[in-house]
């Protein structure tokens, strides 16, 4: 009985195991991929069509498999740039800037530079005899750095202690300076202990000198002036565009449109089909028609013919945020947009997917179903030391067919309709119990075999 016992336990998990497993077959459309370059990950920039095949807005339905049909580990990748910075210390010179009191305000010099930029001399235009000369500040030649600088680092002599203030102020041209705040360093002593703070954070622009200025206090003798700077990279996603979309006529000037899903869209084209149109738009949106209209852009749209060539302005700039519905109203006084509504395109930003490829090859793209959970990993998730140049250097996978949709589909929510699945495991799971109870039962009414 205990055998019979363990094989009905064992046949409910096989069940179980069987019902749960996800396969190519639970997803309406599959599409092939093509894989080259340096493995095991790869990287598939998803197009437009992939995410209005999709029944579900933020692709939790899409999956990769491999030849066995086996789900592949994968992260979704939707941020709006990728961004590299790559940064650089410059040791700098430094030239004294003498005044006849530590009460001058600016010290009065006089400054050479070559044809180059770089810094030669820097006098005191000061009377006052050298001895009696106050060191107020110094400058740095900042002419050899062309990016922006984000910090300056100061070293002092050591038998200058306490607190460094100094106003901090930038130029081109040694003529006409402009103020970049105020920077304060430090060197303390206490019992054996030091503290030292050389650090001044900068507001991040270019300039080819700085002029650094203490104020009500002999400025101390440099050992060393570096600067930090950082340039910095930023590369969008590309945006894609979808097909001509239809739109409805509300009334006179105002026009709508049903986008297949709720998107992310950045940008609109509105087609203007005749020449010299001129329409001031406001554009709304709303993610269904139980809510609000908000607004998302305004601007003028114009199509018109100067000097025989067309000139135009079709597009609209938006947020980026989720919707689904677009109302589009028109300032009938530029002459409108005619009676029926223009065709409208939508673009968003690309969305990227990165697979980990396990088992054999080919692997294919699954999506569309409205029921399944998401199962996407974060990137870092998925590539642990994944830095940028990692990333950079991922295979690249490509659909190696097309993306069919029918019609659009708006996304369902899982529970909008039957789960054929989850019933059947539910199903499964209760015959199994039903099963065991009745063996359990059984052996508990049969007697006592008689010794």
């Amino acid at each position: 009985m205990i055998g019979k016992l363990s094989l009905a336990v064992l046949g409910v998990c096989t069940a179980l195991s069987a019902w749960g497993q996800e396969t190519p077959a639970d997803f309406s459309v599959q599409v092939p991929l093509a894989v080259s370059g340096n493995g095991p990950w790869y990287r598939l920039e998803l197009p437009l069509s992939v995410q209005l095949a999709a029944r579900q807005a933020d692709l939790s339905d899409v999956r990769v498999f491999n030849a066995a049909g086996e789900p592949q580990a994968y992260a979704l990748s939707r941020q709006p740039a990728e961004r590299t910075e790559n940064r650089h210390v410059t040791d700098v010179k430094w030239f004294p800037l003498y005044a006849a009191d530590a009460r001058e305000s600016v010290p009065g010099v006089t400054l050479k530079a070559t044809a180059e930029g770089t810094l030669v001399e820097v006098k005191p235009s000061s009377a006052a005899k050298p001895g009696q000369q106050v060191l107020r500040g110094w400058v740095l030649d900042a002419s050899a750095i062309k990016a922006p600088l984000q910090q300056l680092t100061l070293d002092w002599s050591h038998e200058q202690e306490g607190f460094q203030r100094f106003s901090i102020e930038a130029s081109d041209d040694l003529q006409h300076w402009d103020a970049w705040g105020d920077g304060q360093v430090a060197r303390l002593s206490f019992a054996d202990e030091r503290v030292e703070q050389h650090d001044v954070s900068l507001p991040g622009r270019v300039t080819r000198y700085l002029r650094l200025v203490w104020q009500g206090q002999a400025a101390p003798l440099l050992t060393s002036a570096k600067l930090v700077s950082a340039s910095s990279s930023s590369q969008p996603l590309p945006l894609v565009w979808s097909q001509p979309l239809a739109g409805t006529r509300l009334e006179a000037g105002e026009y709508s449109w049903q986008l297949p899903v709720g998107l992310n869209v950045e940008r609109l084209r509105i087609e203007l089909k005749q020449p010299n149109s001129l329409a001031p738009v406001t554009l709304a949106g709303r993610r269904d028609s139980h809510q609000a209209w908000q607004p998302l852009s305004n601007g003028l749209l114009y199509r018109l013919t100067q000097n025989g060539q067309d000139v135009v302005q079709d597009e609209l700039r938006l947020p980026g945020q989720v919707v689904n519905q677009l109302k589009l109203q028109v300032d009938e006084r530029g002459g409108g947009l005619g009676v029926e509504a223009p065709a409208l395109r939508f673009a968003v930003r690309a969305t990227q997917l990165v697979f980990l490829a396990r088992g054999e090859p080919p692997f294919t793209l699954a999506l569309g179903n409205g029921s399944v959970k998401a199962a996407n990993l974060p990137l870092s998730t998925l590539i642990p030391d994944g830095g940028a140049e990692r990333l950079k250097a991922l295979g690249q996978a490509t659909l190696a067919g097309e993306v069919a949709v029918a019609s659009p589909v708006v996304a369902v929510s899982p529970a909008a309709g039957t789960d054929w699945k989850k019933l059947g495991l539910w199903a499964v799971l209760l015959l199994g119990v039903a099963a065991l109870g009745a063996m359990a039962f059984s052996l508990l009414r049969k007697p006592p075999a008689v010794r």
